[in-house]
């Protein structure tokens, strides 16, 4: 299933380079190494990589500038693999558009298992039917299409924010737990990581909601999970 995929690997310490290549390798992924965020900008434009494996502590430019550049080009799945493991710096790179984030020291095994299921989400497609469903007025989404509709302008949904809601909204009316919306949109691996859960949570409601503060679609039940309104989904 990995063969073929390429990964940019980018990091101030070839000792990190040589040990993520090897454990890549050996799961069939081959991988480019890249010492800077410059050179990792030449190398993403050049080798076209299915995922980049990012540093934040680098000289001149840093991970999250090197991040908002490479958003710029593309939207290539990123994961930070960082010594900062601050909940601060995990929501400012999440905020800029990466898809995770790893502290070091790290588990090759856990890395491994993280880039799988990135590359298994923003791969996923046809979650759902062609047909439109209009939650109210306001409201109105085509998931085929990824088409969101909020108060008569057209959403761009990052893929993960997408499938979050696609769980939420197929469930409508129901508790979805923490732990089932990190299964189903994360993947087993993130069954502990409920921060993201919140923080994707935000990120919707700041985009479909006329008030964040006051939701009147993704409801919170208090330690337990989230719950989208009730709608006619026959319309």
């Amino acid at each position: 299933m990995n063969s073929g995929k390429k990964i940019l690997v980018v990091d101030d310490e070839p000792q990190i380079i040589k040990l993520v290549t090897m454990n890549l390798e050996l799961e069939g992924f081959h991988v480019i190494g890249a010492k800077d965020g410059y050179e990792a900008l030449t190398k993403l434009t050049k080798e076209l990589p299915d995922m980049v494996i990012l540093d934040v502590m680098m000289p001149d430019m840093d991970g999250f500038e090197t991040l908002k550049s490479i958003r710029e080009l593309s939207s290539v799945p990123v994961i930070f693999l960082s010594v900062r493991g601050q909940e601060f710096d995990r929501v400012h790179g999440l905020d800029l558009g990466a898809d995770d984030y790893i502290t070091k020291p790290f588990s090759p095994r856990e890395l491994v298992s993280r880039i799988k299921a990135v590359l298994r989400r923003t791969e996923t497609k046809g979650l759902a039917p062609s047909s439109e469903i209009i939650v109210d007025e306001d409201l109105r989404i085509n998931f085929d299409q990824r088409k969101i509709i909020v108060r008569g302008q057209e959403l761009q949904l990052r893929p993960t924010e997408y499938r979050l809601l696609y769980q939420l909204v197929s469930n409508a009316g129901k508790l979805l737990t923490h732990e089932t919306l990190l299964s189903r949109v994360w993947g087993p691996e993130y069954r502990d990581e409920d921060h993201y859960v919140r923080l994707y949570i935000t990120y919707l409601r700041q985009k479909i909601e006329k008030d964040p503060k006051n939701p009147k679609y993704i409801f919170s039940e208090r330690g337990l999970g989230y719950r989208f309104k009730e709608f006619n989904q026959s319309q």
